[in-house]
């Protein structure tokens, strides 16, 4: 079901795999094309996220981004698309999870990095996981390690989560309590408020830095990494 947001009409596809997430872009943007409406949209895996809105109306919602909704909805019901991700859930291997997630850029922005790591309700540790991300920000390297760790526990079938991050700003911001001003920040927020939905208890905690040393460890481990293969 499209929901109406501050960045327009807002949905997200879930595919089998990756090859199946992309036929559905590339008949997307002949759509699109077709009807010279063009969307905002994002790619992880068998993920796609899609923003609708109009450029010339000052990103309003109009009656061409609710046609290109429903054309796009046609296509999801040849590809079929995991809509209800309640399936995934169904083959639930934990019930409750904590992340540790952290982001670090060595210049701001800067060669950065995504680290993360889940626990399960026994305080074991079932994913340590690094990503290098390019030249940004310590505050999109952040809310990536934070994406990309609740997409992990998504797959995992988790319905309960607990995030525990160093940045009062991401926590802050997850929880309401802070507005997000920075405008390249608003698509990733607003997707990670929609990966909650997928789960019937999320909660956000700040912890001192000496706390998250885990997953800045992945941090810097991911980034030392790509600059002595890069060297």
């Amino acid at each position: 079901m499209w929901q109406e947001t501050k960045h327009g009409l807002y949905k997200q596809f879930i595919f089998e795999d990756f090859k199946q997430a992309f036929d559905f872009m590339t008949q997307v943007a002949e759509v699109a094309e077709r009807l010279n409406h063009h969307p905002r949209w994002e790619n992880e895996w068998n993920v796609v996220q899609i923003w609708l809105s109009t450029h010339e109306e000052k990103m309003s919602i109009t009656d061409k981004d609710k046609l290109l909704a429903d054309e796009i909805d046609k296509i999801t019901t040849n590809i079929a698309p995991q809509d209800d991700l309640d399936k995934t859930n169904s083959q639930s291997r934990y019930y409750k999870l904590k992340i540790y997630a952290d982001g670090g850029s060595r210049g701001n922005p800067g060669p950065s990095a995504s680290g993360y790591v889940i626990f399960d309700d026994n305080n074991k540790i079932i994913v340590d996981q690094g990503l290098y991300l390019g030249i940004t920000t310590n505050n999109q390297a952040e809310y990536t390690a934070l994406k990309l760790a609740m997409g992990e526990c998504l797959k995992l079938g988790a319905k309960e989560v607990d995030v525990y991050m160093d940045s009062l700003l991401v926590i802050n911001q997850m929880k309401g309590i802070f507005k997000v001003r920075n405008r390249d920040l608003w698509p990733i927020h607003d997707a990670i408020k929609q990966l909650t939905q997928n789960f019937k208890k999320v909660t956000f905690q700040h912890v001192p830095r000496e706390l998250n040393k885990l997953a800045d460890a992945a941090v810097n481990r991911a980034i030392d990494e790509e600059l002595a293969n890069s060297s």
